[in-house]
């Protein structure tokens, strides 16, 4: 397993780090790598827009106009 070291941590970070870790019960080592796993299993905006633009593009048989048109003329 690899090992990471964190320089130059704001104080505020540190402090909050420290209580929340302390709440869960865990070493702040522990806590900010479950935070870090968490944050990096979650995919970034980038990956997203890449998933949307590789969808299929839907092909509608009439606009939205049209089919709203046409509902509120059959009541």
């Amino acid at each position: 397993m690899k090992m990471l070291q964190i320089r130059n941590v704001p104080d505020d970070l540190h402090r909050k780090l420290k209580a929340r870790s302390a709440l869960e019960g865990q070493s702040m080592s522990d806590y900010a790598l479950a935070e870090l796993r968490r944050s990096l299993e979650r995919p970034t905006r980038r990956e997203l827009l890449e998933r949307v633009g590789a969808r299929e593009r839907a092909v509608l048989s009439e606009s939205a106009a049209e089919s709203v048109r046409a509902e509120r003329d059959a009541r």
